[in-house]
C-alpha cells in the first residue's frame, strides 16, 4: 500500500506514496490514510505528524477519479458517517498536523491540507479546488474550511471558480505559514515538529483542542472550557516538571503523564 509510515522521535512521517498518479487516492490508499490517521491519533508515542507527498510534481491531487464510478455505491452509504474516517472529514486528532506541500495540491489535497494545523509550501506549490468544474462539489470540508481560512471573496473565486493560487498569494493570505525552497521543504517541517515535539504533550493537545472548538461555542463558553482544561493540567506530571524545570533552568524532559 503506497501510504508511507514511519515514526521517529515522537514525530510520524506521512507519504502518499503514488508519484505515477500525482499521489490521486483511490478507495485502497484512502482506506490506509485513515488508519494512518487512527494511528496518530492512538499511539501515546506520536506527539506531532507531517503529512507529504512522494515525487517531485505533487503533493496530493485528491480522489482518482478513473477509479471512482458513480453508480458503485449505495445510498445507504451516506449514513454511514463514521466509515473510513479521515482528518479532512471529522476525526478528531489534537495532535498537531504539518503539511509539507510541493507542486499540485488540489481538490481532495487541498481539503487535506485545511485540516492541518501548520503548513510549509514550496515556490511550485498550486493550490485549488477544480470540483465544480466537474460537476459536483469539493467534499471532506472543502465547502467548510476555505470560507474559514480565506477572505470571504477570495474564497469564492477558488470554490465557484476552480481555478489555482500560487504559492505566494497562499502565503499572503495566511493559507500556509511559510514558502521555502524545494530542497528545505521537509527539514523545514522537522524543524516545526520537533519544536512542537519538545513541549509537553497533554498541554499541546489541549491548546489545539480549544483553539478548534472556540468557532463552534460562543466566548464565554469558550473561556469556561479554558479554565476546566487548564485546572485540569495544573494536576499533571507534566505541568509539575514544566515548573521545576523553569526553577533549575534546565530544558524539561515532558512524558504526556
Amino acid at each position: 500500500m503506497a501510504i508511507d509510515f514511519a515514526i521517529k522521535d515522537h514525530i510520524a512521517t506521512i507519504t502518499l506514496n503514488r508519484p505515477e498518479r500525482l499521489n490521486a487516492l483511490d478507495e485502497q490508499h484512502y482506506q490506509a490514510l485513515s488508519d494512518a490517521w487512527i494511528e496518530v491519533r492512538d499511539n501515546p508515542d506520536i506527539r506531532v505528524a507531517i503529512v507529504t507527498g512522494a515525487g517531485d510534481r505533487a503533493f496530493c491531487v485528491g480522489a482518482d477519479i478513473k477509479s471512482y464510478s458513480p453508480a458503485s455505491r449505495g445510498w445507504a452509504d451516506l449514513w454511514l458517517t463514521q466509515r473510513q474516517p479521515l482528518l479532512n472529514r471529522g476525526l478528531e486528532v489534537w495532535k498537531p498536523i504539518i503539511s509539507a506541500v510541493h507542486g499540485y495540491c488540489l481538490g481532495g489535497g487541498l481539503t487535506l491540507m485545511l485540516a492541518t494545523d501548520i503548513r510549509i509550501a514550496t515556490p511550485d506549490a498550486k493550490f485549488g479546488l477544480s470540483e465544480v468544474k466537474r460537476g459536483i462539489v469539493a467534499a471532506n470540508g472543502g465547502t467548510q474550511r476555505i470560507a474559514q481560512q480565506l477572505p470571504y471573496p477570495i474564497a469564492m473565486e477558488m470554490l465557484l471558480g476552480g481555478g489555482t493560487m500560487d504559492a505566494d498569494r497562499a502565503a499572503h493570505f495566511g493559507l500556509v505559514n511559510k514558502v521555502v525552497p524545494r530542497e528545505d521543504l521537509m527539514a523545514e517541517a522537522q524543524r516545526y515538529a520537533e519544536n512542537i515535539a519538545a513541549n509537553a504533550p497533554l498541554a499541546v493537545q489541549a491548546s489545539k483542542e480549544l483553539a478548534v472548538r472556540s468557532r463552534d461555542v460562543d466566548t464565554a463558553t469558550g473561556l469556561r472550557l479554558e479554565q476546566m482544561v487548564a485546572r485540569t493540567l495544573r494536576q499533571t506530571e507534566d505541568a509539575q516538571e514544566g515548573r521545576l524545570a523553569f526553577i533549575e533552568k534546565r530544558q524539561p524532559k515532558f512524558t504526556g503523564q
